[in-house]
């Protein structure tokens, strides 16, 4: 799960700077009004990225850890309709 994610992460990080670079390096020559469109897209992709990174899917359930003191463990797998083993 943890692997999905960081591989997700840096493939759009990649891509961010690939376009960041292609833009000013490639693109400009061409075409400035495209290199800034460009620009704008690169600029979008960390945020979503990081959105990416920090989802938690159905199988991550670290709100279920042990807190450590037995009654209130036994008492929340009660209200979840579970048995902790």
């Amino acid at each position: 799960m943890y692997a999905r994610r960081r591989r997700n992460y840096f493939l759009m990080m990649g891509g961010c700077i690939a376009l960041f670079v292609s833009a000013w390096a490639v693109v400009r020559l061409w075409s400035m009004p495209v290199a800034i469109g460009m620009c704008v897209v690169a600029m979008v992709i960390p945020p979503v990225a990081a959105m990416v990174a920090n989802r938690r899917g159905p199988d991550d359930r670290w709100w279920d850890d042990p807190s450590g003191d037995p009654k209130s463990d036994e008492w929340w797998d009660e209200l979840d309709g579970k048995k902790r083993r």
